[in-house]
């Protein structure tokens, strides 16, 4: 056999071992952290370094050449720093693992941010939340995962796949083991009431009922909302309003109010996301509101621990999701295909 035959052996031989690499941007280290020792992979240096004018420059600490990278990044301000800022940070980091020859590069986005400009509401606005996913893939995404997006519609921004988690399961386990019947699930508007009525439906051995209110922005008004009224029946019951974020507290805070006025015995307020921006924790000190439970998509400043604030973790949430992913098998499969919408 000549040289050549036992070289070309050689090659058939050798076998290609995948690689998982997970890097953080500085938003929120913690939870990648997290969802790293769920996985037990120890989470990359990004060596993030900021230059006097506020430019970024990561490096990352060993190669990803044909690696599979998972690029962790919430959107929102912290630390001096704005939700732009955590958005560029990631983009940059993409980049970053693109060129170094990453085999797929894939934006783990906790919080989705822009999720709320997903249309035109009236003349002359963005979509800024399409203009983000293009920007994405122009920094070398191929794949995106986000959990409770704030409308499903924003999956179809991107050109690739997106994987579309739900915190329900964590929020549900709560409920279980801090309630025993009587519950009734709200929806804060009449957008949510599908997710409130899925809700409901897992809890239906606890005898969970639905309703929601009927909430009007005025036109031309941001975070500003008025519970109208309550449809469905909420007297003598515990009430946990539940939605996809809280952010300066009004629409949560103003139907928690409207559910007292009608005879709710105590009220609950469930999210994903505690964004609480502005006057939100403000309102939700002196909000007719008994408890507030919250995930830790968004990291939680000291300065905003209410007494009444609970954070769930959903890392392991996330960690399954991105195991599915590196291994090519179900994320739906994860949640029985409710985490679609």
């Amino acid at each position: 056999m000549c040289s050549s035959d036992l070289t070309m052996n050689k090659t058939i031989d050798k076998v290609t071992t995948k690689r998982m690499a997970i890097y953080s941007g500085r938003t929120h280290p913690d939870l990648a952290t997290e969802v790293a020792e769920h996985l037990q992979v120890q989470l990359g240096e990004a060596n993030i370094v900021e230059f006097a004018n506020g430019e970024l420059r990561p490096r990352f600490g060993e190669s990803v050449r044909g690696g599979d990278v998972f690029v962790m990044q919430t959107h929102c301000g912290i630390d001096g720093r704005s939700v732009n800022d955590s958005i560029m940070e990631q983009l940059i980091m993409i980049d970053a693992a693109y060129r170094a020859s990453a085999k797929r590069v894939t934006a783990v986005c906790p919080f989705y941010g822009y999720a709320r400009q997903d249309r035109k509401a009236e003349g002359r606005e963005p979509i800024t939340a399409r203009l983000v996913a293009d920007m994405f893939a122009a920094a070398g995404s191929k794949r995106m995962v986000s959990i409770d997006l704030h409308s499903g519609q924003i999956q179809g921004f991107f050109s690739g796949p997106v994987d579309h988690l739900t915190a329900m399961p964590v929020l549900e386990k709560y409920v279980r083991s801090n309630v025993r019947d009587g519950v009734v699930i709200v929806s804060p508007d009449a957008g949510r009431v599908k997710v409130a009525e899925r809700f409901a439906q897992h809890l239906a051995d606890m005898n969970a009922d639905v309703a929601f209110i009927n909430k009007r922005r005025p036109k031309g008004t941001t975070n500003v909302a008025v519970a109208k009224e309550v449809i469905g029946e909420v007297e003598g019951k515990l009430c946990i309003l539940t939605d996809d974020m809280i952010d300066t507290g009004g629409t949560i805070v103003s139907a928690a109010e409207l559910l007292i006025e009608r005879g709710a015995r105590e009220v609950w307020a469930m999210a994903t996301h505690g964004v609480l921006s502005g006057p939100a924790i403000e309102r939700l000190a002196k909000a007719p509101i008994e408890r507030v439970v919250l995930t830790n998509t968004i990291p939680l400043p000291a300065d905003k621990r209410l007494p009444k604030i609970e954070v769930l973790s959903v890392a392991k949430i996330l960690a399954d999701a991105l195991a599915a992913v590196f291994d090519e098998t179900s994320v739906s499969d994860l949640f029985d295909g409710e985490n679609q919408s």
